[in-house]
């Protein structure tokens, strides 16, 4: 006996493998340095019609709201794994090779997100959601006497952030490796500090 249903489960599963083929063809131009790739690029990537690329997504702007969605699913999924660090300063030292690691994936995405980011009020909440977020975590990982302390929370979560990160690695030309180095160290040092003035 015919299922009726067939051809629509079937259309379906191709509507589906096609969006899927979009959104990764997009995040392969993107990582490989493509800032905004065009829908043409995109849908000869994906190896399907131009229309076929309109058909899921109203427009270039739509497509890079669904790529920072699926970038930002993944980067929470990362940060918000429990630190395994006993003391706070090594939790701090974990929390800095995670967002490492992390910012070096979303580098590209973020740098084409912000070519969009001042005609779309998406990307732009996505990404103060994404820094509000960061903030809490590192906030929990601190002790009360520096979480309370506006200047070294501050100068803590500035340290930390993808901003700095980005400034290390395009400005100042860092490796990772180095770009990592740094920050630990500045982190030591006000954690340190902060240890010192406490004692004393």
């Amino acid at each position: 006996m015919t299922d009726p249903l067939a051809p629509v489960d079937g259309r379906r599963r191709r509507g589906q493998d096609s969006r899927s083929r979009i959104v990764d063809a997009m995040m392969r131009l993107v990582r490989a340095g493509h800032v905004a790739p065009s829908a043409e690029q995109v849908a000869a990537q994906a190896d399907v019609g131009l229309r076929t690329v309109f058909r899921h997504f109203q427009d270039m702007d739509s497509l890079y709201q669904e790529i920072a969605r699926v970038v930002g699913a993944d980067l929470r999924v990362v940060m918000s794994c429990p630190l395994q660090a006993e003391t706070m300063p090594d939790r701090l030292i974990e929390m800095i090779c995670r967002r490492a690691k992390a910012f070096e994936t979303i580098a590209p995405f973020k740098r084409a997100a912000d070519v969009f980011r001042h005609r779309s009020r998406v990307l732009g909440s996505d990404y103060d959601q994404m820094v509000v977020e960061l903030r809490a975590i590192l906030v929990r990982a601190l002790p009360a006497d520096i979480s309370g302390d506006p200047l070294q929370l501050e100068t803590l979560d500035m340290l930390m952030s993808f901003e700095a990160w980005s400034r290390l690695r395009r400005e100042q030309g860092l490796s990772a490796d180095q770009s990592q180095a740094v920050v630990e160290a500045a982190v030591r040092r006000i954690i340190t500090h902060a240890s010192s003035s406490m004692s004393q």
